[in-house]
C-alpha cells in the first residue's frame, strides 16, 4: 500500500486512480475536483445524548472514542460508495444514445468523483493517519473486483437501461443517506453535505427523465424494463442496513446521521427501526415515482412494479431466503427458476442489444421535454 502525508499527496493517487480504472479525464474537460462546503442547519448538535451542544468541528472535541470510530466508519462507507459508482458505470461511454446522454453520465460521473474525493479530504485532514489509510484504500477498491465494501455497488451497470434504472433508483437512496447525514454533530461531515445534495438531485433527475423517455419511445417492453427494477431495488433496500441495528442506534444517540425526516418529525425518533423507517420512506417515495412512470406505459403491456421487500435480499431475516417478487415462499428448485425468470440473463441482454440497433429505443430529450 502507497504512504501518504498530506492532501496533495493522496490527490496523486486519485489521479492514478482515475488512470487505472480506465477513464479518459480528457472527456470531463476543464472540470475542477474541489472540496465544497455549506451552511449548517444548526451550530448544536441536534439530536441524540449531546444535543444542545455545539457541534464538534475538529475531533479532538469528540468526547468519545468510539464516536470518532463510528463517525470515520460513516465517511470511509459513503466515499466507497460514491468510486464505486465511478467503476461500476464505466462501460457507458462507447455507448451513448446521443449527445445529450453522454453529457449527462460524464456530468454525473465528475460528480461522483468529487463526492468520493470531499469524503477523502475529511480523511486525510480530519482523522490522521488512520484516516490517511482508509482514504488510500478507498483507491484500491475495485466494484469489478467485488471488493467494494457494500454489495450493491459491485454489480456491473451493463447498458443505459441499467444506468437510468441506477440513477432512478440507488442514487435515490444515496440521497437518503446524505440528508441523513446533513444534521450530523461532526461539523465538517454536515458542512459537506448540502454542495453534494445540489448535485445529487442531477443524478436523480436523469435516471428518472431517462425512464420516462424510455417508456415514451415503446421500444424496451415493459416486462423486460421490470428485470432491471428487479436487479436493483432490493440491492436498494439492503443498503439501508438490517432491522434492528444497534449501529444506527448509536449513530443516532451520538447525534452522527440522523432521520431522513428529522426537521418534520412530529414524534420522538424510535432508535430500534431507524434503518427500517428510512426504507420505508424511501418504498413510499418509489412507489410515487413508480406509479407516474406507469403512465408512460404502452397500452396492453404490464405495469411496473416494486418487488416484494423479501425478494432477493442479501441481508436482514429475509437474507438468501427463497421468495419471490410476490413475497411467496418457495422451495429451492422453484425459487432459481423463478430467479431466472424475474432478473436479466443473456436473454434479456440478447433482446436489448437487438433493440439499441433502434435509434429511437429511447426518445430525444427535447421531445420529452414538449408538453
Amino acid at each position: 500500500m502507497a504512504t501518504i502525508s498530506t492532501f496533495d499527496d493522496w490527490v496523486d493517487q486519485f489521479n492514478a486512480w482515475i488512470k487505472d480504472i480506465g477513464f479518459d479525464r480528457s472527456l470531463i474537460g476543464d472540470y475542477t475536483f474541489s472540496e465544497k462546503f455549506g451552511d449548517l442547519e444548526s451550530s448544536e448538535i441536534e439530536f441524540g445524548d449531546y444535543a444542545g451542544r455545539p457541534k464538534w468541528e475538529t475531533v479532538r472535541q469528540i468526547p468519545d472514542q468510539r464516536i470518532r470510530d463510528a463517525l470515520i466508519n460513516l465517511i470511509v462507507y459513503q466515499g466507497d460508495t460514491e468510486f464505486a459508482s465511478v467503476e461500476q458505470q464505466r462501460r457507458l461511454i462507447d455507448c451513448a444514445p446521443s449527445e445529450y446522454d453522454l453529457r449527462s453520465y460524464l456530468r454525473v460521473t465528475a460528480e461522483e468523483m468529487r463526492h468520493g474525493w470531499q469524503m477523502c479530504h475529511l480523511l486525510v485532514n480530519y482523522f490522521g493517519d488512520s484516516g490517511r489509510r482508509e482514504a488510500l484504500k478507498l483507491l484500491e477498491r475495485r466494484a469489478y473486483q467485488n471488493s467494494r465494501l457494500l454489495g450493491a455497488f459491485n454489480l456491473n451497470v451493463e447498458h443505459w437501461v441499467d444506468f437510468y434504472t441506477y440513477t432512478q433508483f440507488q442514487d435515490r437512496d444515496g440521497k437518503y443517506q446524505l440528508i441523513m447525514l446533513s444534521r450530523s454533530s461532526f461539523a465538517p461531515l454536515a458542512h459537506s453535505m448540502g454542495p453534494m445534495l445540489q448535485e445529487e438531485v442531477f443524478h436523480l433527475f436523469t435516471g428518472n427523465t431517462g425512464l420516462t423517455r424510455i417508456l415514451r419511445a415503446g421500444r424496451v417492453p415493459s416486462a423486460l424494463l421490470q428485470k432491471y427494477f428487479n436487479k436493483w431495488l432490493p440491492a436498494c433496500f439492503d443498503l439501508f442496513g438490517t432491522d434492528h441495528s444497534s449501529s444506527a442506534n448509536w449513530s443516532y444517540v451520538w447525534g452522527l446521521k440522523g432521520r431522513f425526516d428529522e426537521a418534520t418529525a412530529k414524534e420522538p425518533a424510535n432508535k430500534q427501526t431507524l434503518n427500517e423507517d428510512a426504507r420505508g420512506l424511501y418504498i413510499s417515495e418509489c412507489q410515487n415515482l413508480i406509479d407516474v412512470l406507469n403512465q408512460h406505459v404502452p397500452h396492453g403491456q404490464p405495469l411496473l412494479r416494486l418487488p416484494s421487500l423479501k425478494f432477493n435480499r442479501r441481508i436482514g431475516g429475509d437474507a438468501n431466503q427463497p421468495y419471490s417478487i410476490d413475497g411467496k415462499l418457495l422451495d429451492r428448485e422453484e425459487y432459481e427458476k423463478h430467479l431466472a425468470e424475474v432478473l436479466p440473463g443473456p436473454e434479456a441482454q440478447a433482446q436489448l442489444e437487438e433493440i439499441f440497433k433502434d435509434p429511437e429505443w429511447i426518445v430525444p430529450v427535447e421531445v420529452a421535454q414538449r408538453v
